[in-house]
């Protein structure tokens, strides 16, 4: 018999585990409960986005099929409230037809302490004595810390950030605006390319962030920190799958991740 546990008690701890209605975040992320389902879950699947292909990717995974909770950290609403026509039609249709409910946590999971983006990238490079910075909206959403030993260059840790994201260290764009050797290390995922001065003033000479507008390659230079942009997509997958683990751990569910990298 498949186990199943009810939407409403996952909900109910996710809410208070990741302090959804404590964290202020973009409106447009909507972070919570998105898409209901009719009460049963008996499955996770993580992923980055609310991709269409995500979505319709749930079907065809053997763990998967109806009362299936998807976890993301970028949902619906990005693009602002719009009808529920085209391909916003086509996401809700098919999360409907799957009986699969959809979970969104954007800077809740960002910052939590366990399995949040930062802080498993920053353990992941063995960064030490991490302190918070990056203020957004009142909230701290990095972390700075030491750099190991074994990550005493730029270059070395575009070299661990590969291995540790699965990624090709040819697309890691390393901005070489600061010291050659490492000392202190700012992190935050995702597009904080805006973050690189509080970085500064944290006391870091490197910063590490999924992706940044063009302007941010002066800031760098001007400021003298190393820049090292691995992608918006490949630092925020870490969460994610870290949650569902922690989810399905929890509450004796099968789980999975769906990859579908952007490039971005």
């Amino acid at each position: 018999m498949v186990r199943s546990v009810p939407l409403a008690e996952l909900r109910a701890y996710l809410d208070c585990f990741l302090r959804i209605g404590e964290i202020a975040d973009d409106p447009n992320a909507l972070n919570g409960l998105q898409v209901e389902n009719r009460g049963a879950i008996t499955a996770i699947v993580a992923a980055v986005d609310a991709s269409l292909a995500t979505i319709e990717g749930i079907c065809r995974r053997s763990a998967s099929g109806p009362g299936t909770l998807l976890l993301v950290h970028h949902g619906l609403f990005w693009d602002n409230p719009q009808p529920l026509t085209g391909r916003r039609y086509q996401r809700v249709r098919s999360l409907l037809t799957q009986d699969a409910a959809l979970y969104s946590a954007h800077l809740p999971l960002d910052l939590h302490p366990e399995v949040g983006n930062n802080a498993l990238l920053s353990r992941g490079l063995g960064l030490s004595e991490t302190t918070p910075f990056g203020n957004y909206k009142g909230v701290l959403i990095g972390l700075a810390g030491t750099a190991p030993s074994t990550l005493a260059t730029p270059g070395e840790i575009v070299q661990r950030l590969a291995t540790l994201l699965g990624i090709d260290a040819s697309g890691i764009r390393l901005i070489r605006g600061g010291p050659e050797r490492v000392a202190r290390v700012g992190v935050i995922t995702g597009a904080a390319g805006s973050a690189i001065g509080q970085a500064r003033a944290a006391g870091c000479d490197t910063f590490i962030s999924g992706e940044g507008p063009a302007h941010t390659y002066f800031d760098a230079m001007e400021w003298g920190v190393n820049v090292i942009y691995a992608g918006h997509y490949a630092t925020e997958t870490l969460g994610v799958r870290a949650l569902a683990e922690h989810l399905g751990r929890q509450f004796d569910l099968p789980w999975e991740f769906h990859d579908h990298p952007t490039g971005m």
